[in-house]
């Protein structure tokens, strides 16, 4: 989940109409938010106070320093007083980077007892933000908005989901992803147009043969193989099944090379996301299983069958979690009886981790497809929690995103004859409502779903990159 450090830029509103007395109230008010917002603790990145904006030159040159500064990953705006929208113009049409318009004023209350003209002309903001809200629709910038006063808990809360967002927008440039092997034949939704997918979102899709995967698994070697087996020993639960200890060992200690060998191969070509496919195996003892769950563990995104698309939004949707409960997923089989509809979520090795609810356990045991040794996985069960389910799918026309609300729950009744995990969901507003909308409208069986993101982030991302979306709740 190594990213490049971020902030935030501060920008307020004023002119120089009421004087340089007033500008310095505006300058000392402004600094008193900033502090107070990164001192809240509630933010996940630093707000950073910026000259105050109070003519055309000087919200250009703003702007344009945003733009070249990778470190800034976008800019929040408040209208302190009443500032001339044109002087906007210029500087918010050159912004690349996400906005966020925050309308608030200093004050809580209107100071009834004392309030006069002079306290009128400085805390015009409700004044201000008319003016400002009008040029940002005009210019259809896609900005976020937050009203609410700036002590606020909700407040602050929102500014930081949009924070994750605008990091995650930024992220999505650098955002690369290996295919080892091509995608599963027959198979319709993991196809989509490579090129257009680097235009409108920024990601990068190479193609790899297994060959040279296979190179690096044999560079692996057995003391490498040796310490990240102890390190297993020391995070799972060992299920030996009908396995002798040896051979037991023999299939987790192949993942181990495999977990290193992709870890590398990623890590020397800059990619953070991956994808493998149980119909591409040449050269290779087992499909990568517990690899695969350990490395989205650690924040790299992954899609089964060479869907190169959910990979590459399962990272992005990890850098907007932190990667806390978030993972590719796939729809497996329905819960019928009546009052307990529901959807059983697995793959055939690859879970997310990060969605556990208990410790997990390496388990080893055949796979019916791909014609390979019985590959190690992890086995557990799903977390509880609201979330939202997201998949994407390439129209021949243009992209769209479906996002589905669901509320996860943890499994009650064993399963001891599933050797894989397990995570079951109720979809929204009700089981008939939501699966048929979600097949009227395309959604394919490859997800990616967190139960640390909303229904909103995930809007705001998709008004960011012009990404048409349905959304089912």
């Amino acid at each position: 989940m190594l990213t490049t450090k971020k902030e935030f830029w501060f920008v307020v509103g004023s002119q120089h109409l009421y004087g340089e007395e007033a500008l310095a109230e505006v300058k000392a008010n402004a600094q008193t938010i900033t502090d107070a917002l990164n001192e809240s603790g509630i933010l996940p990145y630093p707000l950073v106070l910026q000259d105050l904006a109070v003519s055309a030159d000087k919200i250009t040159s703003i702007m344009k320093e945003v733009n070249y500064r990778n470190e800034v990953a976008g800019v929040i705006t408040w209208m302190h007083t009443f500032s001339p929208v044109k002087m906007w113009i210029r500087g918010t049409k050159l912004l690349q980077k996400p906005l966020l318009h925050l309308a608030t004023q200093f004050n809580e209350s209107i100071p009834w007892a004392t309030i006069d003209m002079n306290f009128m002309n400085l805390n015009q903001s409700a004044h201000g933000d008319r003016e400002y809200g009008f040029i940002n629709a005009r210019l259809k910038k896609q900005n976020k908005v937050v009203v609410g006063y700036w002590e606020r808990p909700e407040v602050r809360q929102q500014i930081a989901q949009w924070m994750d967002v605008a990091v995650a927008y930024n992220e999505s440039f650098n955002i690369k992803v290996a295919r080892f092997g091509d995608n599963m034949r027959n198979v319709g939704v993991t196809e989509g147009d490579k090129v257009e997918a680097q235009i409108q979102f920024g990601w990068t899709v190479d193609y790899f043969g297994i060959g040279d995967l296979v190179q690096y698994v044999n560079a692996v070697t057995d003391e490498e193989i040796d310490a990240l087996f102890a390190e297993y020993e020391g995070l799972y639960e060992f299920d030996y099944g009908t396995y002798s200890r040896e051979d037991w060992e023999k299939s987790v200690k192949v993942q181990a090379s495999y977990e290193i060998a992709i870890k590398r191969f990623l890590d020397d070509g800059g990619y953070t996301a991956f994808t493998t496919n149980f119909e591409d195996l040449y050269g290779m003892k087992q499909l990568p299983g517990l690899a695969v769950q350990r490395l989205m563990a650690q924040g790299y995104g992954f899609a089964g069958e060479g869907d190169w698309k959910t990979a590459a939004l399962d990272r992005l949707l990890k850098v907007m979690s932190h990667n806390q409960s978030t993972g590719f997923m796939e729809d497996y089989t329905y819960e019928l009886a009546a009052g307990q509809e529901s959807i059983l979520q697995s793959h055939m090795l690859e879970v997310d981790p990060s969605l556990a609810s208990n410790k997990p356990k390496i388990v080893v045991s055949p796979l019916g497809i791909g014609d390979r040794e019985d590959p190690a996985r992890l086995v557990f069960d799903g977390k509880a929690g609201d979330g939202v389910v997201v998949s994407m799918a390439d129209f021949g026309t243009h992209y769209k995103l479906l996002i589905n609300e669901v509320s996860a729950f943890e499994p009650t009744v064993p399963a001891p004859n599933l050797p894989v995990a397990r995570v079951l969901w109720e979809v929204k507003p009700n089981f008939q409502d939501g699966v048929k909308a979600w097949l009227e409208n395309g959604g394919g069986h490859h997800t990616v779903v967190s139960l640390n993101l909303t229904t909103d982030q995930i809007i705001t991302y998709a008004k960011l990159v012009g990404l048409e979306y349905v959304v089912i709740k």
